[in-house]
Formats: structure tokens, C-alpha cells, sequence
């Protein structure tokens, strides 16, 4: 009998042993890591930049390669990259979890480029339809470096997160904001934003430099963000930021009718918007077993390829039964930043109890 209970609790004491000094070869910091960072950063730059740059892609086809099509048939292959990038996360969180990154990135960097080599002489809908989708699968692979980040700051994610997502920044940086002679047809512009300004009166082209302003800001809210989060915990941090881009949408955005307002309703979204997207995987670290962390994350962001799906088609429909009004693409904006900040507002009153200030 006290043999048997020796032997048990030798073995248990050696499993704590094993799992401890799996937890502790973690970095949590130093060169390895933030040289995964720099890789994260790139990754980003590749992935979710070209997502968050669509609007200058849709304004070329529309004026270039698919002159024939709709506007609204055409955002369908900006729409589907984007859905396709996070519907296949969870595939992408399961291979992670099992043979780590670096196939994942190895493939992954192969298909970008392949993929991209074949929208460059792609002249027809199916073909860039068929190619920008190929590109969306090797995004997709990698954010395996997101991952592997994730996974070497066990205590404090949110800060090397917010370095990391910088990379969409520069991207959009590169883009957005062109001038007039190398986008033809300047009348359309590069996003609600842009357009919704150029409803109310504001110059063309400085119109088409909003969505740069918001993505320039954005890079204080990215850095700021993992700042904030590290004192008082990512789930606090999002909530606010989440909370205050509702606020300025409806209280802000909406009366708006002058350049200057329009402009700091721009920046002050960049910087919110910003933070809001570096925390977002900060979350899903804060409460997963390093072990499901792939597969967790991927599910998180597969959740929302939905609403990326469908966001563009319902926002050309509600602007064609509005009669050109972006009134109500407004409210519905600001009322679901609102509703989704408070459902992740009652996920953390339920784990923690309605302690407003606890860190979680």
C-alpha cells in the first residue's frame, strides 16, 4: 500500500516535473522570440494587409479588368479572401497544434507567391476569382507565425501582438491614399469611409487619403493596446477600445458634415481600430492550454469569416435601398460594435463575477 502511494505520487510529482519545465522553455522574451515577432510582422504584412487594402483592388477591376461586371459582383472575390482566410483557420490550428510552424510556413510562402504570379496575368473573373483565392489559402498557413508568437509570450502576448499586426499598417500604407493618375476613375473611392466623405462634400482626392490617415493611426492603438493590456489584462483593454469605436461611430462619424470632423473621426477610429485588432488573439491566449492553442484561435476567427462574407454584399444593398445614403450602413455599424462589446463584456463578468476592474 504505501508502495503504491509512493509510486503514485513519484509519478505525479515527475508529471508536474515534465510539465514545468515545459512551461519554463518557453521564452517569454529575448532574441528567439522577438525574432519571431519579425517574422509575425511579415506575415502580417502579406496576409492581412492585402485584406485590409481591398478597396484599391475593387477600384482597379472596376475600372480596368471588369469593366463588364457590377460593383457587387466584383466585391464578391475580395469578400471570398477574406472568408477563406479565416474559415480555414481552424484546419490551420490543428496542423499547428500537431507538427508546429515551420511547414506551415514553408507552403505557405510558396502558394503566395505562386498565387500572386498568376493574378498578375490573370485577365478574366474566374481566373482572379480562382487565383487571389489560391493566395488566400498560403495567408492562411501564415499565421502560423501569429501562433508560434503567441506561444513564446506566455505571460504577456498583447505587446509583441501589437508589433506584429503593425505589419497590415505598412501595407495599407503602401496602397491606400494613390493618386489620381494611377487609379483611374477617382470618383470612386477606396472605402465607406472615403465614399461616405465624398458624399458630404469633401474633395476627392483627399477623401481617398482617410483610409491611410486611419490606417497610419492605427499603429498607436496597435502599440498602445498591448501597453494597456499588459496592466490591465486584454479582455478590459478590447472592451473599451471596442466600446469607444462604437461611441465615436454614432456620436461622431454620424453628424459629421465638414472635412475636419470627418478627418478626426478618422484618426481617433484608426487608433481604436488599431488596438482592437492586435488584442483580438491576446484573448483567445488569455484563456486557452497552449496545447489547443492553434486550434482555439482558429475557431475564434472562423466564427467571424461569416460576417466577412456577407459584410460587403449587405453594405452595397443597404446603400441601393437607401437611395445613396450611408446613414444607415452608420448605425448598423455602431450598434454592432456596441452589441459586440457587450457580449464579450458579459463572457468576463460571468468567469470573474461583476468585478468591472479585474484583470482577466
Amino acid at each position: 500500500m504505501h508502495f503504491e502511494k509512493d509510486h503514485e505520487d513519484g509519478q505525479l510529482s515527475t508529471d508536474t516535473e515534465i510539465h514545468s519545465s515545459y512551461i519554463d522553455i518557453r521564452p517569454d522574451g529575448g532574441l528567439e522570440a522577438w525574432m519571431v515577432v519579425a517574422g509575425a510582422w511579415a506575415t502580417q504584412f502579406c496576409s492581412w494587409g492585402w485584406i485590409n487594402s481591398v478597396g484599391v483592388f475593387q477600384e482597379y477591376y472596376e475600372t480596368n479588368l471588369l469593366k463588364e461586371y457590377s460593383p457587387s459582383t466584383i466585391s464578391w472575390i475580395l469578400c471570398f479572401e477574406a472568408f477563406f482566410l479565416l474559415a480555414l483557420l481552424p484546419l490551420i490550428g490543428k496542423l499547428f497544434d500537431r507538427y508546429g510552424p515551420s511547414w506551415l510556413l514553408l507552403v505557405g510562402t510558396f502558394l503566395h507567391v505562386f498565387g500572386l504570379l498568376m493574378a498578375s496575368i490573370s485577365t478574366k473573373y474566374y481566373q482572379l476569382l480562382l487565383s487571389q483565392g489560391h493566395s488566400t489559402v498560403s495567408w492562411a498557413t501564415l499565421t502560423g507565425a501569429v501562433l508560434q508568437l503567441l506561444g513564446l509570450w506566455p505571460q504577456d502576448p498583447a505587446i509583441p501582438m501589437g508589433h506584429a499586426s503593425n505589419g497590415t499598417t505598412y501595407f495599407g500604407g503602401t496602397h491606400d491614399g494613390k493618386p489620381d493618375s494611377q487609379i483611374e476613375n477617382p470618383s470612386k473611392s477606396n472605402s465607406i469611409l472615403s465614399e461616405g466623405a465624398v458624399s458630404i462634400g469633401m474633395e476627392k482626392r483627399l477623401a481617398q487619403n482617410l483610409v491611410a490617415v486611419v490606417n497610419g493611426s492605427s499603429m498607436v492603438g496597435r502599440i498602445g493596446a498591448g501597453l494597456f493590456a499588459d496592466v490591465y489584462g486584454p479582455f478590459n483593454t478590447w472592451i473599451t477600445v471596442t466600446y469607444a469605436a462604437s461611441i465615436l461611430i454614432l456620436s461622431l462619424w454620424i453628424p459629421a458634415t465638414n472635412d475636419a470632423s470627418v478627418i478626426a473621426f478618422a484618426s481617433l477610429f484608426g487608433i481604436c481600430y488599431g488596438a482592437y485588432a492586435a488584442v483580438q488573439p491576446a484573448l483567445v491566449a488569455q484563456i486557452t492550454p497552449i496545447s489547443d492553442l492553434g486550434i482555439c484561435t482558429g475557431l475564434y476567427f472562423a466564427v467571424s469569416s461569416f460576417s466577412q462574407l456577407v459584410s460587403g454584399p449587405i453594405a452595397g444593398h443597404t446603400l441601393e435601398t437607401s437611395g445613396g445614403s450611408y446613414l444607415e450602413m452608420k448605425i448598423m455599424a455602431g450598434f454592432l460594435c456596441l452589441a459586440g462589446a457587450t457580449f464579450v463584456l458579459g463572457a468576463k463578468a460571468y468567469a470573474t463575477g461583476y468585478r468591472p476592474m479585474a484583470k482577466f
